[in-house]
């Protein structure tokens, strides 16, 4: 038998997020989301020495590392960064002509619990 509470809550919760579920729905994104959780492993092409230090300097991985590492264009990633901090799942610093990215654990954290709690 369904419990047709819990189904609506479900759906609520759903619509509330409907921004993290969608920027959770493309494999990229997710390899982004991946890669900021631990740079200095997952920038292995640069020294890590510059991933420490932008982490350190800057609050987090400059997009042009985060386009190099995927492979994929400039344009593409610019616009599944803004998915994902629209979202709220990782958020963004400019410096002069740079832009650092790093993961919101907060809203990371609330969301793994969200779905425990309600899956």
């Amino acid at each position: 038998m369904i419990d047709i509470s819990k189904t609506i809550d479900i759906i609520k919760i759903m619509e509330i997020n409907e921004n993290i579920f969608k920027a959770l729905a493309n494999s990229t994104r997710l390899d982004i989301l991946e890669w900021l959780k631990n740079p200095e492993e997952s920038f292995s092409q640069l020294p890590a020495f510059n991933i420490r230090f932008m982490m350190n300097h800057f609050g987090g991985v400059c997009g042009s590392a985060i386009v190099e590492k995927s492979g994929l264009a400039q344009s593409t990633i610019s616009s599944y960064l803004k998915i994902l901090m629209q979202a709220d799942l990782i958020t963004a610093e400019r410096h002069a002509k740079w832009t650092y990215y790093r993961r919101n654990e907060n809203q990371i954290q609330t969301l793994a619990k969200l779905i425990e709690r309600t899956l």
